[in-house]
């Protein structure tokens, strides 16, 4: 494992939990919640702006399979999303990982330290990319590998004019 701050995100359909490691990598914590902006893209702008503020050397997106393992809505969003961010924060790498029930979690721990209910709104997110990025940290430290699938940054290729 080599060291570097990376940042976890955990997107959603109205707002974006970010989270950043130490330059370590050891340990994730929160950093932000971000509402999602749809229409202008200023949430992805924020993402890559700290990227590259933090000097971040990779960037760790949850990706929410269905319990069965296959995919769904949010998963393909969550794609779509990295996509994006793959494209600003370019030649960063971005890699989607596992985020079954981090959300779950997050509340769970939440509630567990005294959080109130309507205070959790607030920063579920960022907790739960926390989450999203200690179980990447924890895992590339266990096998020397960066934890996931790699997201392609390669913008699509254009068509070319048909010859006249």
């Amino acid at each position: 494992m080599h060291p570097g701050v990376r940042i976890g995100v955990d997107v959603g359909n109205a707002r974006v939990g970010v989270a950043a490691s130490d330059p370590a990598g050891t340990f994730a914590l929160p950093v932000a919640t971000l509402p999602r902006d749809v229409e202008h893209g200023s949430d992805l702008d924020e993402v890559a702006a700290l990227v590259a503020g933090r000097e971040a050397v990779a960037v760790v997106v949850g990706l929410p399979l269905l319990l069965s393992g296959e995919e769904g809505a949010a998963a393909q969003l969550a794609r779509s999303y990295a996509a994006e961010v793959a494209k600003r924060v370019r030649p960063v790498p971005v890699r989607l990982v596992d985020e079954r029930l981090t959300t779950v979690d997050a509340h769970r721990r939440l509630r567990d330290s005294g959080v109130p209910g309507r205070g959790q709104r607030a920063v579920v997110d960022q907790a739960a990319a926390a989450l999203i990025l200690q179980v990447a940290l924890d895992a590339e430290t266990r096998s020397g590998e960066p934890a996931g699938e790699t997201v392609s940054s390669a913008r699509k290729p254009r068509k070319k004019a048909p010859r006249r």
